[in-house]
This record gives C-alpha cells, structure tokens and sequence, in this order.
C-alpha cells in the first residue's frame, strides 16, 4: 500500500496575506483555532468562527462574505427564511468584533514559528515576526527577479513604478545607452562608488479589500487623481479623510491605485466615469487595489529605512521601541489629532509612565507608524487599538520637528516642554506663492474668459455661492459653488458651477481670501451696473458635478458661513485647465543620503505623440524620504526643480537633474485637491 504524498509546498501567489492560508479570492480567510469557540460567535452558513460580522433585520449574524454570496443566488434569510437583501444588514457592534479579534489562533507555519496569538494579531505578526512567511516572500522576489541578482553590470537610465518586468539585460559594456521609456520616470536608484545608478524595482501587491458604509449613500472618504484622459493614466489616491469609512477601515492609503470597484475595471478608464463608479449607493465596496511595498535592489543590502532612520525635511525621523511587562501595561501617552494637519500627534507623557521613563520621544512627536502600521492619516483612536493589541514590544516610527537654525530659548522665553506643546507656526508666506512659472495645460485640457455685463436693480442678487480663495487649505482660487435661480446672473445663463472668478468691476477677485471674495462681491452687486469675468476649464470629457442644495440662501450673495461639508466641490480634473498665473506653488527641500532614492515616480514631459506634458507626481514609496516628509502627493506637478522650471523638458533632461542632487532637492509644486468619493 503507498503512502500518500505530502501536499505540495505553497507558493507566495497561492498565499493569502492576510491569513497566511491558501484560499479562493471569493472564499472566507482560514484559521487555525486553538480553543473551543462559543456557539454565538459562529456562521450559521460555513459553520466557522464569523469572520466581518454582518446582523441582518431578523437578529442573525453571519460572516460578510458568506452572507453576500448566499444572497447572490437567494433573496432570504438562511435561517429564517424571511426576505432579506445586503443593504438590510449592518456590521456587528464594537464588542461582538472585539470578542472574534481575540480569538487565540496558530500561525499557519508552525514548523518554524511555534507561536500563538489573538486572530487580529496574525497579520501583523506574518509580515513582521515570522520567519516562515518571510521566507516565502523572499523565494518569491528571487524567483521573479533571477536577473537583477545574476547580472551584476546592470545599468539604467529610470524605471517604470511598479509596471516594469525585469528582463534579462546584456553586460554594461554592451549595453545602449538608449532613453527610458517616454512619459514615465522612476527617480529611485542608488549611487555606487564611480557614481553608476545601480538599479532598484518597485515592489507592488495586488489586494482585494471590502468596505462597509453604514449607509449606502455614504462617502467613501477619498480623493482621488489621476484617469485615462490624465497624464497619470491610472486612478490614484490621493489623500484618506478623517472619520471616513475608508480612514476607519485602514487599509487603504494615499498612493494605492484603484484597479477594480464591485468588479468594475477603472485602471484604464476617465476620470470622470471612476468617480461615478466610486461614487454608487451599495452597502459595501469590494476594491482592488496595487499597492506600493518599497524597493528591492540588486544588491544584497538591506533596505535603509529598515537599518538607518532617513533624515528628511522639515524634521528628523526616530524609531523608537519601547517593551510592555505584559500586554494590559499602559505605555503612559496621550495622542491627538490636529485641526491643520492629518495624522497622530503626541500630547503628553504622563509622568513616571513607561514612556516618560524611556525619554525618547517628546511631545508634538507626529507618530507616523506603530508596529508597521501606517498612521500618517491615521486617528487616536486607531493609534490606542494597535497599541492594546500590541506584544510586549511597541516600535514607533515619529518625526520631530527641525528646531529653526541658531534659535535657543531666550531668557525670560518658555522653555522647552512648553515650547514643544505650542501651536504649529504659520507657513512663511514663500512656503505657497503665486506661481510664475509660465507652462501649457496638460494635452487635452484648456480654459476661456467669459465676461457678462448686465444691468440691475441695486437690491437684486447675483444669485451666486462661492468657496475656495487663498486662504483655503490647498490655496485654490475663489470658484462659484452654485447658481441660484433667484439671481440675475442664472437668468442671463453664461455663468456656470465651477468657473474661477477672475474680477468683478475691475476689481481682482484672483489673489484674495474666502472672505475678502464675500466683501469685494458685495460691495460690487450693489452696483446698478455688473462686469463679472471668469475662467471656464474645459476638458475632453467633462464630467458633470452634483450641485448642493442650497435652498434658503435667500439675496445672500454667498453661502455663509462657509460649509465646505455640503458645498458642490469640483473635481481634480477641472483644475487642470486653469491658465499658469491662477496657479499657487510652494517649494518642498527633501533631503536624504547619498545610497537612498527619493522614493516617487514621475510621468509627463515632452513625447512626440502628445507634445509637451507637465511632470505629475505618480507614485510615492514607502519607506523614502519623500514618503517620511509628508508634503508631496500624488497628482502634483513638478514646475521646477531647484529653481529650473521643468517646462517643455523630457525625461532624459529631467533625469540627470534629479540625479546630480545627492543629499538635497528643492521640487516647486503645483497642488490640486483631488476628487472626493
């Protein structure tokens, strides 16, 4: 009689990252469970501990994804039998998920990791402690890269982000010297002894994630770039918003490209049609997402930011670990949130607590990962959930602000401690300036004046609301918000949502603040006689936005006071058109050492098919100075590097540029405020 064979060895493509286990994309994570699980905390479909909870209408609580396939095919309760459909159902409350989360399970490569640990500590321990699956991903990157590790004379002028395939490539002496594909830079690369880029590749991993909205209307809570009809190409996160669905599910992060919605492709499709895919009343989104993991180099280095923390602008950033007796231990710190800037801030450290006694971190320390956990857009509330559910060891990632060079505490001045609780300064007026770079618009997207000279009745209203003005978070330009059917200006039907103020009787509207808008507007509209010109941005494929319903304005020229919540918000899109001297830049120093990348990616310049292209920022590394400093973002364009405007350049200009800067680099970027979904 034979014996059976050993199942073969899994692969990392078989592997779910999540579990560890190999599993169906469409089928529930695995679980090793060490204990007997009660009764109530079990699918009454697949019979396992719940995995996302869902309760329906008649009291019954099944797992997410058990329940969705179910009502794929029936349109009832499995239990019950009574009517039933997915927007019915809602997450399980705080303590029912907590109960599941400590769940004690085993880690799935008990053959070398012995190791228990509470369900919702798994993850994080498969991709930071264990041995097992790390080996795994290894064999996998040296499987998939056999060249960059055999041939030792590559050299290479940039490389695509995350899109590139390694191929074989003849030795250097042999090598052309040939341009790097046209539209796409990666600036990542590494600086050998005689000066030679020894090169590196993107690391990207394709997830699948599912996220619950408590109403089916509710926003997703992203901003987005990026589209077919846009030099990015793909759709590209932006920034997550705070006490957004997104934000408290915690997976998704700025730089991540959307390649599919509830089965829907939007990697290569406008802008426009991603955000109303994005933008569908369902109960949960089921995205898939290609997400940045860093660089891998052909060298057998470590990565730095694993071995030497990066020294970016405008602070330094500390890795600071600090050991817990036991779980329950509290480590003595107080976090909060910043009204003018996203992520986790230090408050406070209780005094003789574990981290007051270790000294190492400080007050207004920003936290930017807790056990590898990305917080730079985090919450309090996630920061204290990570630090509970942490082993005895907690490693924080922080940056410190850079204290202002030759500045001491003065006599008589607060000292220390209190100076580091103090409200962030204010940006020097250079920090944002109007731009004088003079460039065309990307290919595709353009702008017109409109001028509309009427005349009125003194106490007649122009029927308009506005936002924006340079006092806004991203120093976008006044713009209307509405056209109100009670004005003079809705009956006249030139002025439309979205255009830019420009004047208003020869009055400049283009430099002024929200508020400064309000009274110029005001003082104007009493006017028997009204010249009001704007600019209309146009585009290959327009996109209509959703107005705000803004009934009860009444004559009110202006919604007041300003509520961004429910204002009608244009769409990135439809600032790219905007002629250069509406633009508003600021300069962003990275600073780094000379063996690093600075960790982003680039598309746009000079092609023969589509002429010139401005430069926009693509992708943003984890684990680079670019990603430590914070400030660039995804969808922002590059006008100038150390002052050299970038304008009508290409690649194989642009590249040596980045290149020759060895420490630091000064990029002038444009910002725009990316789509909300």
């Amino acid at each position: 009689m034979t014996e059976p064979k050993p199942p073969a060895p899994l692969t990392w493509g078989q592997v779910c990252k999540e579990c560890g286990q190999a599993h169906g994309s469409q089928e529930s994570h695995l679980y090793d469970y060490q204990d007997e699980v009660d009764d109530e905390l079990v699918c009454h479909i697949c019979l396992q501990p719940l995995l996302r909870p869902m309760d329906t209408p008649c009291g019954h609580t099944y797992c997410f994804q058990c329940l969705s396939s179910f009502l794929q095919e029936q349109d009832f309760c499995p239990v019950d039998r009574q009517r039933l459909q997915l927007p019915q159902c809602r997450q399980s409350s705080l303590l029912v998920r907590n109960l599941l989360d400590k769940l004690t399970v085993l880690c799935p490569y008990h053959s070398s990791c012995q190791q228990s640990m509470q369900r919702c500590e798994l993850q994080p321990h498969l991709h930071n402690r264990c041995p097992g699956f790390r080996k795994l991903r290894e064999e996998a990157e040296r499987r998939k890269r056999p060249h960059w590790n055999e041939a030792k004379s590559v050299k290479s002028e940039g490389e695509p982000a995350a899109e590139a395939k390694p191929t074989a490539a003849p030795p250097r002496s042999l090598a052309p010297r040939g341009p790097p594909e046209p539209g796409l830079v990666n600036p990542a690369f590494e600086e050998g002894e005689d000066d030679a880029p020894q090169r590196s590749s993107l690391m990207a991993e394709t997830s699948v994630l599912e996220i619950f909205r408590e109403e089916p209307e509710e926003a997703l809570g992203i901003r987005i770039v990026g589209g077919k009809d846009t030099p990015l190409g793909n759709i590209v996160i932006q920034e997550i918003l705070r006490d957004s669905p997104a934000s408290r599910d915690g997976r998704l992060a700025p730089g991540d490209h959307i390649l599919e919605v509830n089965d829907v492709n939007v990697a290569s499709v406008p802008h426009g049609e991603a955000i109303s895919v994005l933008r569908r009343p369902c109960a949960s989104l089921r995205i898939t997402v290609m997400q940045e993991k860093g660089f891998s180099t052909r060298n057998a280095r470590p990565e730095l930011p694993s071995t030497s923390p990066p020294a970016p602008a405008p602070g330094t950033v500390i890795q600071v670990a600090l050991l817990k007796r036991d779980r329950s231990e509290p480590l003595g710190i107080k976090l909060i949130r910043k009204s003018e800037e996203p992520g986790v801030f230090i408050l406070d450290l209780l005094p003789g607590g574990l981290a007051d006694k270790d000294g190492k971190l400080r007050n207004n320390d920003k936290v930017l990962a807790i056990n590898g956990h990305d917080l730079r857009h985090g919450t309090p509330e996630s920061a204290a959930q990570i630090i509970q559910q942490s082993e005895a060891r907690v490693n924080f990632v922080v940056m410190r602000p850079a204290e202002p060079p030759g500045r001491g505490v003065a006599e008589g001045s607060p000292g220390s401690e209190g100076a580091s609780r103090g409200a962030r300064r204010p940006e020097p007026q250079y920090y944002r300036r109007r731009s004088m770079f003079l460039k065309d618009p990307p290919g595709g997207f353009s702008s017109r004046e409109k001028t509309v000279s009427l005349k009125k009745e003194p106490r007649m209203s122009l029927g308009i609301t506005i936002s924006g003005g340079r006092d806004s978070r991203s120093r976008v330009p006044v713009y209307i918000t509405s056209v109100q059917p009670v004005g003079c200006l809705h009956h006249d039907g030139t002025i439309r949502t979205g255009d830019v103020l420009l004047s208003i009787n020869g009055v400049d509207l283009t430099q002024l603040t929200y508020n400064e808008a309000v009274s110029a507007l005001k003082a104007q509209a009493s006017q028997s006689s009204v010249v009001l010109k704007v600019v209309e941005t146009l585009s290959g494929d327009p996109q209509e936005e959703e107005g705000s319903d803004e009934e009860g304005q009444e004559d009110m020229e202006v919604l007041e006071p300003r509520d961004e919540a429910i204002s009608w918000v244009p769409l990135w899109t439809s600032w790219l058109g905007l002629p250069s001297h509406l633009h508003w830049c600021r300069d962003i120093v990275l600073l780094k050492t000379s063996s690093e990348s600075w960790g982003f990616s680039i598309v746009g310049g000079f092609e023969e098919s589509s002429g010139h292209q401005p430069f926009f920022i693509k992708t943003i590394v984890p684990g680079t100075p670019a990603h430590f400093d914070g400030r660039l973002k995804c969808g922002d364009e590059i006008v100038a590097v150390n002052g050299a405007a970038t304008g009508g350049m290409n690649n194989s200009s642009l590249i040596p540029m980045l290149k020759l800067q060895k420490n630091q680099v000064t990029l002038t970027v444009v910002s725009w405020p990316g789509s909300l979904v």
